[in-house]
């Protein structure tokens, strides 16, 4: 959609996406304000802030030129790699985490800048590749070293949640890249074997606890299993048409973990209902159809590739982030996007969205009707 009252630079932002986002982003400053007792501060005023900031700096990302972007995919991966390394070293720890750099007034964390990075770097490997070698060992065993020394550096700090981000991220590009589906059959056997493993040799005492409060949370009710019960509570209390504006029980009353950040969506499920659910959903289902719809047109394999891989990591997060309020995924520790309060995930998902618009600016210059994926 195209808007002719606009100057040209203007008409060319993809307000069908843009709008209902902003829109949802509002929305979730208005539960982050009755999280916060009915005040924009600490967590309404930051969030449209932030919003604002990274849609200045999406819409920058979107004029980037498509060879300065790939040339620039492995000096990026190489840069975060060495951030994630300054967090081993020293970072600063929160929560029992290692997770974060202080940089003067900036706190990053770096693990979150790898999700779209993973993403870019596959794409460059994959755009460079020769389709020949797309069913041997040289598609796969290089892209899993490029995703696998992220994927350990992050469970060392530990976030396992991040971590399968990142993998999830890879094995969509993988995907989308033409590896045969064989070496995902043995993958999926080699991770049904591994589980056991890892679960009982890898696994921190707390993230084993989340496993088993996954599998029975009434087991425990009160301990190990009060998340994912009041989250339940929440979501199931606000009914059609929610409680009212301010007036969730569960979040007011402390009831509720992490009502700002990681149970966002069943603080506002309490207030507004179905129908405040049901519009998250809708816009959610918007921007990833547009960034389908980017990727199956995009002009040339780095292009689709990018943006299929920008989508799958909106996904992954929204994905997540509903499951594990519902019970239907252990508690791992994945934000809601354009929700949830925290600026690291708003800038993640925003650059997945500049992303998106930078591909569809490709795909007009080029006036390409798109590759099929």
């Amino acid at each position: 959609m195209k808007l002719a009252v606009l100057p040209a630079p203007l008409a060319g932002i993809p307000w069908r996406v843009i709008l209902p986002l902003t829109l949802l982003v509002c929305f979730g400053a208005a539960v982050l304000y009755s999280a916060a007792g009915g005040s924009l501060k600490p967590y309404a005023l930051s969030h449209v802030t932030r919003f604002a900031l990274f849609l200045v700096m999406a819409l920058v990302l979107s004029h980037f030129p498509r060879d300065l972007v790939r040339i620039a995919a492995y000096p990026a991966y190489a840069a975060v790699l060495l951030l994630l390394m300054a967090v081993e070293a020293i970072g600063a720890i929160g929560g029992g985490s290692q997770r974060w750099l202080t940089l003067g007034p900036l706190v990053l964390q770096p693990s979150e800048l790898m999700k779209p990075t993973i993403v870019l770097v596959l794409a460059a490997f994959y755009h460079s590749l020769p389709a020949g070698l797309v069913t041997s060992w040289r598609a796969l065993v290089p892209a899993g070293v490029l995703i696998g020394f992220p994927m350990v550096l992050v469970l060392l700090q530990p976030d396992l949640g991040t971590a399968l981000a990142i993998g999830f991220g890879g094995v969509v590009m993988m995907f989308l890249a033409g590896i045969p589906a064989k070496w995902f059959v043995g993958g999926g056997l080699a991770a049904l074997i591994g589980a056991p493993l890892a679960y009982f040799f890898a696994l921190h005492d707390y993230q084993r606890k989340r496993v088993t409060t996954f599998l029975d949370p009434e087991s425990d009710p009160l301990g190990a299993g009060y998340h994912i019960t009041q989250s339940k509570i929440a979501i199931g209390s606000g009914g059609v048409f929610g409680k009212g504006f301010g007036q969730g029980s569960q979040s007011h009353l402390n009831y509720l973990p992490e009502p700002h950040t990681d149970f966002v969506f069943a603080t506002m499920a309490e207030e507004w209902g179905l129908v405040g659910g049901l519009f998250v959903l809708l816009v959610f289902g918007i921007v990833l159809r547009w960034g389908w719809t980017v990727a199956r047109r995009a002009p040339d394999r780095f292009s689709c590739l990018l943006a299929g891989g920008m989508t799958a990591t909106i996904f992954f997060y929204v994905a997540i982030n509903l499951m594990m309020v519902t019970g239907m995924a252990p508690v791992v520790g994945i934000p809601l996007p354009f929700m949830s309060h925290g600026g690291s995930s708003m800038m993640t998902n925003m650059i997945c969205i500049g992303t998106l618009m930078m591909v569809e600016r490709w795909t007009r210059k080029a006036g390409h009707s798109g590759l099929a994926i």
